[in-house]
């Protein structure tokens, strides 16, 4: 008869670390709870401070490691690293001295949406008819999309000041715009005239079929986003049936993990080597184990528009993934 094998041993610090991991991931589990983000402390065996991980929002997470409160942080979308980084886009002034990790992948686009009764089908026809959308928005006021909005505006020509003083209105509200949710269905209704999300797996389909039209970017506001670190992309017809054409738009994809450029090396290599140990036991959006050899490196789902910190580099290719 064969023998039950017996649970692998676990140090007390380990089971600590566990069991308050895993109690964070519970009290942050549904989107519409209060603790949508987690900060985790680990105290250094010498006594020497600690290690901060935080999952905070973007602006809060790329200030909090710039002004090293923390060590680590995990963004979304990758783009807004970019920019922080080169120092561009309506919100950073000035290079910020942050590095990557790796990024976890994510496959997303964003997706502007109006009300058919709008006559509207680009992103510039917002600014030539100066048309006052009714424009609903993330209710988060920390997510990029509000900061990515900014720049797409600047980029076709005009401003969110400019649509409010057109006669349109900014309301912030709700997830992302799932049909069903109130914010899709105050569109549908003509109660919000437009709507700016991304999560577009969730709701690009359904767009045309609710008498919505999805605005496209025009070739000239895509170039001048590119020049600033977005990347240009596409809603494909092949993957969203209802919608008319491939719809061109900009990428929302990846989740990197930033850390301060000055970040100790010996740090850096611990917090990889922890993904590789426990890289079975992380949750992503695809099935298996997280596919490590395909975070270090510039791939669509895991966008990587900045430079590695060299101690994740070196890690990453001593495993073979660089």
């Amino acid at each position: 008869m064969a023998k039950t094998p017996s649970p692998r041993a676990i140090g007390a610090s380990a089971m600590r670390a566990r069991f308050m991991l895993e109690a964070a991931a519970g009290m942050g589990a549904d989107a519409d709870e209060p603790f949508g983000e987690s900060e985790i402390r680990l105290a250094r065996a010498d006594g020497d401070g600690h290690v901060r991980i935080s999952s905070s929002s973007v602006i809060d997470g790329i200030a909090r490691v710039v002004a090293c409160e923390i060590d680590f942080a995990f963004i979304n979308p990758s783009a807004a690293l970019t920019l922080a980084w080169r120092g561009t886009g309506s919100y950073f002034k000035a290079p910020q001295p942050v590095r990557a990790v790796t990024v976890l992948p994510s496959r997303d686009q964003c997706l502007f949406a109006v009300h058919a009764s709008t006559g509207l089908a680009s992103i510039e026809d917002i600014g030539r008819a100066k048309y006052p959308l009714k424009l609903g928005l993330r209710g988060k006021a920390q997510h990029w999309l509000h900061n990515m909005l900014d720049d797409i505006f600047a980029a076709a020509g005009f401003s969110l000041d400019d649509l409010v003083s057109w006669g349109g209105s900014v309301h912030k509200t709700g997830h992302i715009p799932r049909p069903g949710a109130e914010k899709f269905d105050a569109l549908v209704r003509g109660e919000l005239t437009a709507i700016f999300d991304e999560g577009v797996h969730g709701w690009a389909d359904a767009v045309v079929t609710a008498g919505l039209t999805p605005l496209c970017f025009g070739e000239e506001t895509l170039a001048r986003l590119e020049e600033i670190g977005y990347r240009r992309d596409v809603l494909p017809k092949s993957r969203y049936p209802s919608l008319p054409a491939d719809v061109p738009t900009l990428d929302f994809s990846g989740w990197p993990v930033l850390t301060h450029a000055e970040t100790d090396d010996a740090t850096v290599r611990q917090f990889c080597a922890a993904l590789e140990a426990r890289r079975n036991a992380i949750p992503w959006e695809g099935s298996g184990p997280l596919p490590l050899d395909r975070m270090c490196r510039d791939v669509p789902e895991a966008p990587l528009g900045v430079p590695l910190h060299p101690a994740a580099a070196a890690y990453w290719t001593s495993l073979g993934y660089l």
